[in-house]
């Protein structure tokens, strides 16, 4: 397991390239190599996997009931679009044009750690809106719902 922390800020050059942190490759286990997969995340930003965390990932959702109409309109929204990446020798990757459109990726952006397997990739406005939007009482409400009770009720 990878297990990333952190977020860094970063720039989009005219290709669509960026420079993957160092405080991220630091962090990249040595079955991670330079290859990647990028896909769509949940919200209006991009999820960056390392190739040995996608693999489980992808393996899972092969195995899933084709039959079922709920896993093809899944597999579709998570799978269309996903795309092999690897860093070049400057260091950078490559974001497709579709990606970045979805994501309305232009300069600025923000690599934020998330679910500790992959990084998420914002427009920076984006995330910075994201968290004003969210205030103090209403993150409490949610770290209790997701992490209060149960089999979480863990403290932090």
């Amino acid at each position: 397991m990878t297990g990333f922390l952190g977020e860094y800020e970063s720039t989009l050059d005219a290709k669509g390239r960026f420079l993957l942190p160092a405080g991220f490759k630091k962090q990249l286990t040595d079955g991670a190599g330079g290859q990647f997969v990028i896909n769509r995340g949940f919200e209006k930003c991009l999820s960056l996997y390392p190739m040995n965390e996608w693999q489980p990932i992808f393996e899972r959702i092969s195995k899933l009931n084709d039959f079922d109409p709920k896993v093809r309109e899944f597999r579709r929204y998570f799978l269309n679009g996903a795309t092999i990446l690897e860093l070049d020798s400057a260091g950078r990757l490559l974001v497709p044009k579709n990606l970045l459109s979805y994501a309305n990726l232009e300069k600025d952006i923000v690599l934020a750690a998330a679910a500790s397997n992959k990084i998420e990739i914002w427009d920076k406005g984006k995330y910075q809106e994201f968290f004003e939007n969210f205030s103090p009482g209403a993150f409490s409400d949610l770290a209790q719902q997701v992490m209060g009770g149960g089999d979480n009720n863990i403290s932090i």
